[in-house]
This record gives C-alpha cells, sequence and structure tokens, in this order.
C-alpha cells in the first residue's frame, strides 16, 4: 500500500493532528499562543503513521484576554524575552502552505482535523482563521476526528494520558500541556486505534460474510 492511498482509507480526507494551548476558554477573546500539527501518512504496509510535526509558538493577537489561570495551568509566558513567536496569521499561512501540499502529494481533497477533544482545538482554530481573514481553508470546517470519543470506544479512556497508558503509549505529564507533545501523543494514540482495527481485520473492508469470519476467528482465540 503506497501513501497516496491514505486518500481512499479516509474518503478523500487527510487527517492533520492539531492541538492548540490557549489563554483561556473563549475562542473568541482569548489569545491562541501555541498550535502545532501531525501530518499522517500510511507506509507500505497500510499502517498510519507520523510523517511530520510542525509547531508554532503564536503572539497573542491584539486586545486578546489571558487569563492567569489558563497561564499557571499551562506554564506558558507569552511575554518571555527569549519565546520566538509569530502572529497567528503567519503560524497559519505556513501551516496550511505545508497541508496544502501534502493534500497534493497524496491525492486528498481536503485536510480533517483530528484533535482530543477536538471542538475546542477546532474551535480556536477557526476563530484564528476567521481574525485573519483566511479565504482557503484546507481544512473541513466542521467535521473532525475526535480521540478522546475514539479512545472512549477502544479503551474505556477519554483522557489523553489514560487513554496513552491503555495503548501502551509512554507519556509524561511534566511535559504535558505543550501543543507539540500533545499533538504527537494525539497523533500516537490515534495511529495506534487506526491501525489497531485494521489489525482486527476491520480494515480493508471485505465482503459481510469473509469479514464476519476472519473476526468470529480473531475473537475466539482471545487475541
Amino acid at each position: 500500500m503506497s501513501n497516496h492511498e491514505i486518500k481512499d482509507r479516509f474518503r478523500g480526507f487527510l487527517p492533520v493532528v492539531i492541538d492548540v494551548e490557549t489563554a483561556g476558554f473563549n475562542q473568541k477573546t482569548d489569545a491562541l499562543l501555541e498550535m502545532a500539527a501531525s501530518i499522517l501518512r500510511v507506509d507500505e504496509n497500510g499502517d498510519l503513521y507520523i510523517h511530520e510535526t510542525l509547531e508554532f509558538l503564536i503572539k497573542p493577537f491584539e486586545g486578546a484576554n489571558l487569563e492567569k489561570a489558563a497561564l499557571d495551568f499551562t506554564g506558558i509566558d507569552p511575554f518571555a524575552p527569549d519565546r520566538q513567536d509569530i502572529p497567528e496569521d503567519e503560524a497559519l499561512t505556513q501551516m496550511f502552505a505545508k497541508v496544502r501540499k501534502e493534500l497534493k502529494s497524496v491525492g486528498c481533497k481536503r485536510a480533517i482535523l483530528v484533535g482530543h477533544n477536538a471542538a475546542f482545538d477546532h474551535g480556536f482554530l477557526n476563530a484564528a482563521i476567521e481574525r485573519a481573514d483566511i479565504k482557503r481553508n484546507p481544512f473541513h470546517p466542521f467535521s473532525s476526528f475526535d480521540t478522546a470519543s475514539l479512545a472512549g470506544l477502544v479503551y474505556g479512556q477519554t483522557v489523553l494520558a489514560k487513554a496513552c497508558e491503555a495503548a501502551a503509549i509512554p507519556f509524561s505529564n511534566s511535559e504535558a500541556h505543550s501543543a507539540k507533545y500533545d499533538t504527537e501523543k494525539t497523533a500516537e494514540l490515534f495511529c495506534e486505534m487506526v491501525n489497531k482495527w485494521k489489525r482486527l481485520g476491520g480494515w480493508p473492508l471485505v465482503e459481510n460474510e469473509v469479514q464476519e469470519d476472519n473476526m468470529a476467528a480473531i475473537f475466539n482465540s482471545g487475541k
């Protein structure tokens, strides 16, 4: 299976894992401070993996609200003198250029956001796009894959750290709450769940009778 076949796995969509770190919970008023994106590909065995991760430290937009409790929680100092941040419109432009290039490379028509509690990240991304007046958004405007929901189904866990533990993915609480770390752990979790479903015989799709026989054999074997 080639990288180009990722377009067949997700109905023409390219999954891109996004995590944002913010200065509060209100997407319209609170600052976007960090953003990271992991671009996924499919290897020759048909397994999903992280191809590349992009990271951006972002200047608070003019008039942005900064909640002290949120800053204390993430440990981010948006005014640190050595912080190499850029305006959010520049970060979006750079990220979207990479995503569009990947879309063209693998033959997908649009990106789809993957996130842990994806509505939060999607909301802040869309608010930043609106502020930057970006007209060509490569992401689907409202559809997403939520790893919290998927992990609840697969592992019975919805917290990222607990879901990673259940999936045997190393997770450091001391490194969490940076956009890059959380993005890559979310990406690892998403890849593992998709690949696990393939290992169980759920992909590629086969005739129902054959699929049912394969699944029954797997479950009866106890694997």
